[in-house]
């Protein structure tokens, strides 16, 4: 699976469960105390404040993880 910025969110943790907790650490999404998960990850992110460039390397580490 490739991630991209445009990935929604629940694709993202259907695909990835690890990312529920990169995601967390990050604090884009509290998707386990009920925060709601629509969107993609480049709007959760910017709802958080972060930065295009801060968004690229979420996709690229988040990639890494898929090939863990």
């Amino acid at each position: 699976m490739k991630i991209t910025k445009e990935i929604f969110i629940e694709d993202l943790v259907r695909e990835l469960p690890e990312s529920v907790e990169y995601l967390m650490k990050h604090g884009i999404r509290c998707l386990i105390c009920g925060e709601p998960a629509w969107g993609t990850l480049e709007t959760a992110a910017k709802e958080k404040g972060f930065q295009p460039e801060q968004i690229d390397v979420f996709v690229e580490e988040l990639n890494a993880l898929c090939e863990v």
